[in-house]
């Protein structure tokens, strides 16, 4: 009996050790294999950003820095983009990485072109309403406006100030999917004076019809460049939206030369869909 209590007792010690102490190492193990300096680094700051009056959640921020970042002093464009979970590394992510910084070191080696990119991490539940600019019946939301004025406002004059960036607007792009994407369009729209490149790919343009009328009074800029995607297998009508609002732009007075809408026929609202695009969408945003 004393025999099978302490055997009993000693299974819950070790099960206890490996759950609590085991999933850390094993992060920071990937974190050290994964991205060293030579390859382009990617990290969590250490300023974590509570963004007044959206919640009370501590949203982190994870930054990609080129391979030659601390080889050289140039400056560097910079890509905002939501969702920072999903970006970088695949035990943090949802369903599946983007790996963003795979594939801008590998835009590196080819063209020689190099970014930061800074990734913010969604709200977990808050997720809706931070990256929806209206509500939706259904699904509550409508605090979008908050979040990207918190980016532009606060977050993007921390990463000016602290990194060596090219600041204009026609050297930064914000770019999510599906409500990252939503997020993505509205800030784009609403501030092409920071955002001069927008990338929005499976964009929940259903969430609310006043998106529609948003477009009709922000959408007639000259010097955005914009990048629609979608997939012919997402759910809903995610591709007829995304065309219609294409049409819309140009019926706008969006400049076609500057604004590219795909649909992918085997496109599906996922991580891999999105990674598989990334590399043409920085390429057609970024002129590479």
């Amino acid at each position: 009996m004393k025999k099978t209590i302490f055997l009993l007792f000693f299974a819950f010690f070790l099960m206890i050790s490996c759950g609590v102490k085991q999933p850390k190492k094993e992060t920071l193990i990937k974190i050290e294999e994964k991205h060293s300096i030579k390859k382009g680094a990617v990290s969590i700051l250490e300023k974590e950003f509570i963004i007044k009056n959206l919640n009370t959640i501590s949203h982190k921020i994870w930054l990609y820095l080129p391979p030659n970042y601390t080889s050289s002093k140039e400056r560097f464009s910079v890509i905002y983009m939501h969702d920072a979970q999903n970006l970088f590394d695949a035990k943090t992510s949802y369903a599946g990485e983007w790996e963003v910084d795979e594939t801008l070191n590998d835009i590196y080696n080819k063209t020689g072109k190099s970014f930061i990119v800074v990734g913010a991490e969604n709200g977990g539940e808050k997720r809706i309403e931070e990256y929806t600019p209206w509500t939706n019946k259904k699904y509550g939301g409508g605090k979008g406006a908050i979040y990207v004025d918190f980016l532009v406002n606060e977050l993007k004059p921390y990463i000016d100030t602290t990194y060596r960036t090219k600041s204009t607007s026609k050297k930064t792009a914000i770019i999510g999917s599906s409500l990252g994407g939503l997020i993505s369009f509205y800030g784009g729209l609403k501030y092409p004076k920071v955002f001069g490149k927008i990338g929005a790919l499976s964009t929940s343009f259903w969430f609310s019809s006043e998106v529609q009328k948003f477009a009709r009074e922000n959408g007639k800029q000259r010097n955005s460049k914009m990048y629609l995607l979608a997939g012919e297998k997402e759910s809903g009508p995610m591709a007829v939206d995304t065309e219609n609002m294409a049409a819309l732009l140009i019926e706008l007075g969006f400049p076609t030369k500057k604004l590219k809408t795909k649909i992918v026929p085997d496109g599906t609202h996922s991580e891999s869909f999105w990674r598989a695009e990334f590399s043409e969408t920085i390429t057609y945003l970024f002129n590479l």
